[in-house]
């Protein structure tokens, strides 16, 4: 892809794939192109929408992506051997701006520990890849694994030899969070100069957080001249997770008269589109985290507070509404229309169709009866929970609670099936959410295992709203589970529900295929 303006950098958004490999954020095929859209609405330059030749479902989710989200270019990642890279471009070829990212380890370590392989079995891999890869699609990414490892001359051979090839954008990766600032400004200083052809591509920088300089690196590297920035919403990813979008294009914006680059990232949608991450995942955002946490703009110390009320520059140097964060916390009440509604979404940087709306406009009104007062991480609750799309056979009817510190606990729940059941059983725990899901695998007759279980307030005062997040395993394989009430132990049921619902679809797309075996072989063969 050409930069026509040398002082643009590119935005490649890697959260649909080195994001989701961090344990525990993993995503559904409908959340993957749910953050897409996001991402897309963003202005992210690039979505690497996942690995094709993993698994079949996440050829899937890339081919979904490929074909409904219009705007960014859409990557698949490849090993530069035919296989993979036939799986990646049949993935995105459907795509209205594919590109294929195939990538070769060259660190002397990975060479001899890893491949087992020698200098010149490395370059010719690699060039047969990308030579390969060129003669599908006309945008091509390379990527030498481990390259702040790599010896700097061998380095330069390998990129050389793949720029002859036909890449057309050289990335540069800190794959385990090795390196620092100087010394990878050096990297990109030493190959922008000695490697033949340099001026024919652009060069990218990838940085992992293991060392906490995973921004710092990837700014060094924009500096000494790479023009495409990888990263992750909320850095998230592998170990310590990766360079951090918000972070980098928050930097670049603030100090723009310093670093003298830009992006064209809509930075008003930050905020928004951190949250929904959050959301799906399951993973919170540390109140501390830069530019997107709960305290980034917010004042405690009076010495802090006299300086603002001043003014703003003194103690904050972004404004929280050029992220996307609102100042305003009271909003809305049982009286308040849809028009209100719809209007105070938009403020908070969520875009919905009308059925949407209408769905979050029921679920507002009944909060609205529970709460006295409605505040924006209500609204905003109410907006990420939303469930879109099917969310399984089983439907929550009823649910009785009680608990006794002397005698234990007891639930009584009452769930509807979609194919018209209504099934009711009464368990007993140690506790009220333990009997409850007691009581919901009774009726099911699914039976998982309790891996984690979080509970977290999302707005404020005592009838705030809790989320709660229940991970379990079943058949050796995890799911989470996540949703939002004024009522905890019903928040926790209907997170747990979500869990056997994604369970009990999974078993019926398995029914489906074994009903129908050619599907299963045509699919696999992609």
């Amino acid at each position: 892809m050409s930069t026509p303006d040398p002082n643009r950098v590119l935005i490649f958004d890697t959260t649909l794939r080195d994001g989701e490999q961090s344990p525990g954020c993993s995503m559904t095929q409908p959340e993957k192109l749910r953050v897409a859209r996001a991402l897309a609405e963003l202005g992210v330059d690039v979505i690497e929408a996942g690995f094709p030749a993993a698994s079949r479902g996440d050829w899937e989710a890339v081919n979904q992506v490929a074909r409904e989200v219009r705007g960014p270019i859409i990557a698949g990642l490849a090993r530069c051997n035919r296989e993979d890279i036939d799986k990646a471009w049949s993935a995105v070829r459907d795509a209205a701006r594919p590109r294929l990212h195939v990538f070769l380890a060259t660190s002397a370590i990975h060479r001899e520990h890893k491949l087992g392989m020698a200098k010149e079995q490395i370059i010719h891999t690699a060039v047969e890849g990308v030579r390969y890869a060129r003669s599908l699609c006309a945008d091509i990414e390379f990527s030498p694994e481990d390259a702040s490892r790599t010896e700097l001359e061998f380095l330069r051979e390998v990129v050389e030899a793949v720029i002859e090839a036909g890449a057309t954008t050289i990335n540069v990766p800190d794959t385990v969070g090795y390196t620092v600032p100087e010394e990878f400004h050096e990297v990109f200083s030493f190959l922008k100069k000695n490697v033949k052809g340099a001026d024919r591509v652009v060069f990218s920088v990838h940085c992992h957080n293991d060392l906490g300089m995973a921004v710092a690196n990837s700014l060094a590297a924009v500096r000494a001249g790479a023009r495409q920035v990888e990263c992750t919403i909320n850095g998230i990813g592998e170990r310590a997770g990766n360079c951090s979008l918000e972070e980098i294009v928050m930097a670049m914006k603030t100090r723009e008269s310093l670093f003298g680059f830009h992006t064209g990232i809509d930075t008003k949608r930050l905020f928004p589109t951190s949250r929904l991450l959050s959301s799906i995942t399951g993973m919170a955002i540390p109140r501390n985290k830069a530019v997107v946490g709960e305290n980034a703009f917010a004042h405690e110390s009076g010495i802090h507070q006299h300086g603002m009320l001043k003014h703003h520059s003194t103690y904050e140097i972004m404004r929280p509404e050029d992220v996307g964060v609102s100042r305003t916390h009271l909003v809305l009440g049982k009286h308040s229309g849809r028009a209100a509604l719809r209007d105070r979404i938009k403020e908070l940087g969520f875009e919905l169709t009308d059925a949407e709306l209408a769905r979050v406009f029921e679920d507002f009104k009944a909060l609205a009866d529970k709460k006295k007062e409605l505040f924006d991480g209500d609204i905003e609750a109410l907006v990420l929970r939303a469930d879109f799309g099917a969310s399984g056979p089983w439907h929550l009817e009823g649910l009785h609670a009680v608990s006794d510190s002397a005698g234990g606990a007891m639930a009584r729940v009452k769930l509807r099936h979609s194919d018209g059941r209504t099934l009711e059983k009464e368990t007993r725990g140690d506790g009220p959410v333990d009997a409850a899901f007691k009581a919901v695998e009774a009726v099911t007759g699914i039976d998982v295992k309790l891996r984690k279980f979080e509970v977290r307030s999302v707005s404020m005062g005592e009838d705030a709203q809790g989320e709660a997040v229940v991970t379990v395993e079943h058949n050796g394989r995890a799911y989470r589970g996540t949703s939002i009430t004024t009522d905890i132990v019903e928040s926790a049921v209907r997170a747990f529900l979500e869990v056997v619902n994604r369970i009990e679809s999974m078993r019926a797309t398995a029914a489906r295929m074994a009903r129908n075996p050619e599907a299963e072989a045509a699919v696999t063969a992609i």
